[in-house]
């Protein structure tokens, strides 16, 4: 079952396939072609044989009708064996099917996982090797101008993610995620201020929350502004409890560490702070959520 942390990345490529140029561009070198619209494709990449194959997102760009460049998009969250023979059927299909070019874009939350992914692939045939083109945290843009987040909301949340409770630009990289924040509707803001707030640690949530309810951003959504006052109001400690919850579920699901559902209960019913903080610590070095709970 797809975890929120990857349903919610997959969708800033499903909401903005641009964003897909943003990162090949920006944090990885590598030209995109001249193109005058992008879209997304069909993610269903089935072969010949009765195996179904789907990536997370396929972006495409065209000029006029014709493909110039198809980039399949992956969303890892950790290291699966699986990929290394998937990940060739994608291109190879929809190199066929769109007769362009293909390429590979891989996301990451870990520096870990990104060296896990960004290993080639052997594919047999001499020198056939894929060499997938990632992006971890330390690869995706820093972005501080308000500016740049209004044109891009979704690489100003991927910003944030990854460089928001970094000093010294992280109050920068904050302050401009709020200004892109402002430009787009309330299920999206909704779901990407969610996202980020669950992976900040915690002093950063609480400067993310602090700003948007001093005034400066008065033009916030205030459907948001509400949520965020009325969960002040209704109990800061439980507030904070299910966020450093959320924030647990996401640094475990990182790991790769699987949840049982009886896990899953305990830390989301868990109100005591200092638990779930020494829970947070542990999860960083176990191996199993046997691990997580032991004495």
């Amino acid at each position: 079952m797809p975890s929120q942390l990857h349903e919610v990345l997959v969708a800033l490529f499903h909401e903005r396939p641009a964003l897909a140029a943003e990162l090949l561009t920006g944090a990885l070198g590598v030209p995109v072609p001249e193109h005058r619209e992008v879209r997304l494709e069909s993610c269903e990449l089935a072969d010949v044989t009765p195996t179904e194959y789907r990536a997370d997102a396929v972006v495409v760009f065209t000029d006029g009708d014709r493909p110039v460049l198809a980039v399949v998009t992956e969303i890892q969250l950790g290291r699966d064996g699986g990929k290394r023979w998937s990940w060739p059927v994608y291109l190879a299909t929809l190199r066929a099917r769109l007769r362009c070019p293909v390429l590979l874009l891989v996301l990451c939350p870990t520096t870990a996982t990104a060296g896990w992914c960004a290993a080639p692939i052997e594919l047999g045939h001499p020198g056939w090797v894929l060499r997938p083109l990632v992006v971890g945290p330390d690869r995706v843009p820093v972005v501080t101008e308000p500016s740049q987040a209004e044109r891009s909301p979704e690489l100003a949340v991927l910003s944030a993610l990854a460089h928001g409770a970094q000093q010294p630009h992280g109050d920068k990289v904050l302050s401009a995620l709020l200004a892109g924040l402002r430009t787009i509707d309330d299920e999206h803001l909704t779901r990407y201020h969610d996202l980020v707030l669950a992976a900040l640690p915690a002093a950063a949530r609480a400067r993310l929350e602090d700003m948007m309810t001093t005034g400066t951003y008065e033009y916030m959504s205030d459907f948001v502004r509400r949520n965020v006052n009325q969960g002040r109001a209704e109990g800061r400690v439980e507030g904070r409890a299910e966020g450093e919850a959320n924030a647990l579920l996401l640094l475990l699901a990182a790991r790769d560490i699987e949840i049982t559902d009886d896990a899953r209960r305990r830390i989301t019913a868990c109100t005591d702070l200092d638990q779930l903080d020494a829970w947070i610590r542990r999860a960083v070095v176990i191996d199993t959520i046997d691990d997580l709970f032991a004495a």
